[in-house]
């Protein structure tokens, strides 16, 4: 009879085992499915900073690498490397877009951890208003249905480069990129 070792997962851990899985680029925490081993005490705020125990981690390195093995299934996030799965905490979305920049017919935007992406097809753009004040909350598809917060400076930019067209029948005001038009608000609103 053999006996496992069990091993309660941690920061240190994961942060170790995300580095031996990373051979240049994003791994691909899409293709693991190891076993879940419960939740850590870590939590994303929704100004984009990481905590661990209830202290914000203060290494933009670790938070970087902690990004990169982030997995969204269903409404949960989870830490996922090939040998383990743990859940955490997200307040609204896990990154924040920090700034964008025109590239072409694109608009390229940058978040907290230093991913680059433009929208588009892939990337898309979407804004929820708050059902009781109105308020926009623009987000930002990233990478497989993990999305970033739009800051506020970088959404009262989108705002200047935005004009009016028709989308599902209706005059919106909204963003292109890529030959992707993204409605922020019904034009009817705005009058």
């Amino acid at each position: 009879m053999t006996t496992q070792k069990i091993v309660t997962p941690s920061a240190e851990s994961l942060a170790q085992s995300a580095r031996a899985a990373q051979k240049g680029g994003l791994p691909p925490v899409h293709l693991w499915n190891p076993p879940f081993c419960g939740d850590l005490d870590m939590r994303i705020a929704r100004d984009g900073t990481w905590f661990y125990l209830g202290t914000p981690i203060g290494r933009p390195a670790l938070v970087k690498l902690f990004s990169t093995i982030l997995r969204k299934d269903g409404d949960n996030y989870f830490l996922v490397t090939p040998v383990e799965k743990v859940g955490i905490t997200v307040d609204d979305a896990p990154f924040v877009a920090v700034d964008f920049n025109r590239q072409g017919d694109g608009l390229e935007f940058q978040t907290n951890v230093g991913d680059r992406f433009v929208a588009g097809p892939d990337n898309p753009i979407r804004v929820v208003r708050d059902p009781d004040t109105g308020e926009p909350s623009p987000y930002i598809l990233v990478r497989a249905n993990l999305e970033a917060l739009i800051d506020r400076k970088s959404f009262y930019r989108l705002v200047d480069l935005g004009a009016h067209a028709d989308h599902a029948g209706k005059s919106w005001f909204g963003v292109w990129s890529q030959g992707v038009f993204f409605p922020i608000i019904p034009s009817a609103e705005l009058e």
